[in-house]
């Protein structure tokens, strides 16, 4: 891989990383709801199973989930369900954690595995694998693609649980929080939308 399509590598790894998308709206929440450091596992839980998820796409899953779609449209379903159920108790949460609460902010394992049903993250990872992998060399192009996207991925999400921490003073007030965390629910119930079309 030459550096010029590295570097085009880095800014699709960047660009795909920061926009909205479930991991990031979540995020968001849980910075807000959780604060930063009570939120790391979860950032690092995406890192880690988005750079696996992306891995066993270039080493072949997508060709097995190409061959046994239903086995794709099992894991769409799955997901979408779990997306819902998460959502859902975005909506729900009502008060801002301070650290000795009943609330949890999803762990690095939770994090990691929802990587393998998250729509935005399949979409991703098929793409970087179609667009940056060469023929010539498959394993170590499929390992700079993954090494891209393990320095890029985890700084960028980890820019939306900060833009939450600094919400929490406004949303310190009960009826702010209630919407705000609403608005996040319905938003990250949104991001089926593509999946189903």
């Amino acid at each position: 891989m030459t550096a010029d399509v590295f570097f085009a590598l880095l800014v699709f790894a960047f660009v795909s990383s920061i926009t909205p998308g479930p991991n990031n709206l979540m995020l968001l929440a849980s910075g807000v709801n959780f604060g930063f450091w009570r939120t790391v596992p979860h950032m690092l839980g995406i890192g880690a199973g988005f750079v696996t998820l992306l891995m066993s796409v270039g080493l072949g899953l997508g060709a097995v989930l190409t061959s046994f779609p239903a086995l794709h449209m099992a894991l769409k379903f799955a997901g979408g369900a779990y997306l819902l159920y998460l959502a859902w108790r975005i909506a729900m949460s009502r008060s801002i954690d301070k650290g000795a609460g009943n609330g949890r902010p999803m762990s690095f394992l939770s994090a990691a595995a929802f990587q393998w049903v998250n729509p935005k993250a399949w979409v991703m990872a098929v793409t970087a694998m179609v667009l940056y992998t060469n023929a010539d060399s498959p394993f170590g192009s499929v390992l700079l693609v993954a090494a891209a996207f393990g320095l890029v991925n985890v700084p960028c999400v980890s820019s939306w649980a900060g833009f939450g921490v600094a919400l929490r003073r406004f949303l310190a007030d009960p009826a702010r929080l209630k919407w705000f965390n609403i608005a996040m629910g319905l938003l990250l119930a949104a991001t089926l939308w593509p999946m189903l079309r």
